[in-house]
C-alpha cells in the first residue's frame, strides 16, 4: 500500500464564510442535515439553497434568516453564477454528478454528499466550546469514529474556556517585548493546560 494512503493528506482550514457565497442543491433530509452543519458553525454565511421539493424544517430556518434564500424549483447552472462553495444533496447520484461537473468548471469548490471521490472540502465532525472550535476528519472513513471523538473532547474542554480566552486576550495586549519574547511568556502562562 502507498504511505500517502495510509494517513489522512487533507489540509485543515476554517473558512470565513459570512464572506463566501454557498450554494446547496436538494431540499430533503440530506440537505436539510447540511445547511443546520452550515448555520451552526456560521450564522451569518450567504447560502442559496435549491430543491425541487423543500422540507418544512429548511422553510422554517429561511423565515428565521435574511442570509438563506430558497428556490424550489429544479437546479439550473446559473444558481452556481457567482458562488464559493456548493453543497450538493440530491438523492439523484447521476444528477449529483452532472452538477459536480458544472461547478468544477466554474472553479467553485464541491462538496456531493456521501460522494467523497466528487468532494474538494468535507464537513468534519465540530467541537465547540465559546471560541474554541476543533474540526475532526476521518478521511471520510468513519463518520462514527468522528462522532466519537467529538463527544470526548467537548467532554474535555472545561466549560470555563472562554473566561480563559478572554483572561489571555487581555495578558497578550499588555506583555511588553519583541514576538518572540511574547510567545514564550503565553507559552509560561498556558502550560498547566496541558500539564497531565
Amino acid at each position: 500500500m502507498n504511505a500517502g494512503h495510509d494517513r489522512n493528506t487533507l489540509f485543515p482550514v476554517f473558512l470565513k464564510t459570512d464572506r463566501l457565497r454557498t450554494l446547496i442543491v436538494g431540499g430533503g433530509h440530506v440537505g436539510f442535515e447540511k445547511l443546520r452543519a452550515v448555520i451552526t458553525n456560521s450564522p451569518d454565511a450567504t447560502i442559496t439553497l435549491v430543491g425541487t421539493e423543500i422540507l418544512p424544517e429548511i422553510k422554517k430556518l429561511a423565515s428565521l434568516s435574511s442570509n438563506l434564500q430558497l428556490a424550489e424549483r429544479d437546479f439550473s447552472g446559473c444558481d452556481l453564477y457567482a458562488k464559493d462553495i456548493a453543497i450538493i444533496a440530491t438523492n439523484d447520484a447521476a444528477e449529483n454528478k452532472r452538477i459536480h461537473d458544472i461547478a468544477k468548471s466554474m472553479r467553485v469548490l464541491v462538496n456531493v454528499a456521501d460522494t467523497p471521490d466528487l468532494c474538494d472540502f468535507y464537513l468534519g465532525s465540530i467541537v465547540q466550546k465559546g471560541n474554541v472550535k476543533i474540526a475532526i476528519s476521518t478521511n471520510g472513513k468513519s463518520p462514527t469514529v468522528a462522532k466519537r471523538i467529538r463527544e470526548a473532547l467537548t467532554d474535555l474542554i472545561p466549560d470555563e474556556m472562554e473566561e480563559l480566552l478572554s483572561n489571555l486576550e487581555q495578558i497578550r495586549k499588555k506583555i511588553k517585548g519583541n514576538f518572540a519574547e511574547k510567545v514564550k511568556q503565553l507559552n509560561k502562562i498556558t502550560s498547566s493546560l496541558v500539564e497531565k
